[in-house]
């Protein structure tokens, strides 16, 4: 109820999650939330941990302080991502919102680090814990508000398809994780004198560099360029062959400037006999409709496709009949047969899928076999054959 609260004063009854402005304010709203949260909890921690003289618990605290500081990363990078493009960068600047999640990733496992060598320490010169009910309960407490603020901005975050939130939803998590081994090693020292305070450390030290690695994975991940999701792919390809003359449709390239900041390229098949004004106007709609269904920026390349010969097709048949064998060959697409210089040369283009070839595969050896094949229908056909990795 609370979150849907803070949703709706974020929104402002504007539930387009794509629109930038309601982003960035739900980026803010995420940032100062946690902001509060944890600066509660860092004290609290803080506090009870000094109290118990425990260093599992001011390392849980201190991991905390870190938070404070990751949801003030979070408020600067929306600030930052949401500027509009420029000179330097007419693609926006929504990647530092990658970097922002980058940053905090780093941050945690700093605090991991640390603590790794306080437990040690710890370890070394052990020292009795004695259990106490209220900083046990402020420990309890903590627990309720990070699994609340873990599903605070995990909702946030796949409203707005935010990696910082996510990242942020995913750090808490892990301190509702780490605060739990906390609160268990304070019980036992109810049944058991022997000093643990410096292993629940190191278990707790453990959590955070791990969290902190996973979280630099993704968001690298994200930065190098991931594949674009196989819903999109297969509804925007769905999309453009939904309008009339679109024969069929190939290399499809999706390129990801930041969360709203998508650019997409398609292929497009058409009649070669059709009216340029026709099919450009046919174009011109299913880029502008198809950019506004699916929040991006789409470029479609016509490919017109004019009459076969019978022996055009007898190539490309028997073509067709060879890259069947292959399991890691998923299409061909561009056939043609073009003049130059009075010479004859068959052009077209092979997807292979770079997931599924085999590693021994040799790209020249392949265009060498099809060149081969097409020699034997007719010697006096040359040969131009492009292979399109796919990933």
């Amino acid at each position: 109820m609370l979150t849907e609260y803070f949703l709706n004063l974020a929104t402002k009854g504007n539930h387009n999650y794509l629109d930038k402005s309601v982003r960035e304010r739900i980026g803010y709203i995420a940032g100062f939330v946690g902001l509060f949260v944890n600066l509660l909890l860092s004290i609290l921690k803080l506090i009870t941990g000094l109290i118990m003289s425990s260093i599992a618990v001011t390392a849980d605290a201190f991991n905390n302080l870190s938070d404070t500081a990751s949801s003030i990363m979070t408020v600067i990078g929306f600030k930052l991502s949401n500027a509009p493009p420029d000179k330097e960068h007419p693609y926006g600047h929504g990647r530092i919102e990658y970097l922002t999640a980058l940053i905090i990733a780093f941050m945690v496992m700093v605090v991991g680090f640390q603590f790794v060598k306080s437990s040690v320490d710890r370890i070394i010169s052990p020292k009795a814990i004695e259990f106490q009910i209220i900083p046990f309960i402020l420990l309890v407490i903590s627990i309720s508000l990070k699994i609340w603020l873990s599903f605070f901005n995990r909702k946030l975050g796949n409203k707005i398809s935010s990696a910082a939130l996510r990242a942020t939803a995913t750090d808490a998590l892990g301190d509702v994780i780490i605060t739990s081994v906390v609160a268990f090693s304070l019980l036992l020292s109810l049944i058991t004198e022997y000093p643990i305070d410096g292993y629940v450390g190191i278990l707790v030290s453990i959590f955070i560099l791990y969290s902190g690695f996973s979280l630099v994975k993704e968001t690298l991940s994200q930065l190098i360029g991931e594949a674009p999701h196989e819903d999109l792919i297969r509804e925007l390809t769905e999309g453009v062959l939904s309008y009339d003359y679109i024969l069929g449709v190939h290399d499809l390239i999706v390129h990801n400037y930041g969360p709203g900041k998508v650019m997409a390229t398609i292929d497009a098949e058409i009649p070669s006999d059709i009216d340029v004004v026709t099919i450009h106007n046919i174009i011109d709609q299913a880029e502008r409709e198809l950019s506004e269904k699916f929040n991006l920026h789409l470029v479609i390349h016509m490919d017109p496709i004019g009459f076969q010969s019978k022996e055009s097709v007898d190539i490309m048949n028997k073509i067709k009949n060879r890259i069947k064998k292959d399991s890691f060959i998923k299409s061909m697409h561009d056939f043609n047969i073009i003049e130059d210089n009075g010479s004859k040369i068959v052009v077209f283009h092979v997807v292979v899928d770079g997931n599924k070839s085999d590693k021994q595969f040799s790209e020249e050896e392949f265009k060498i076999e099809l060149a081969e094949l097409i020699k034997e229908i007719n010697p006096n056909l040359d040969s131009d054959i492009i292979i399109d990795m796919e990933y």
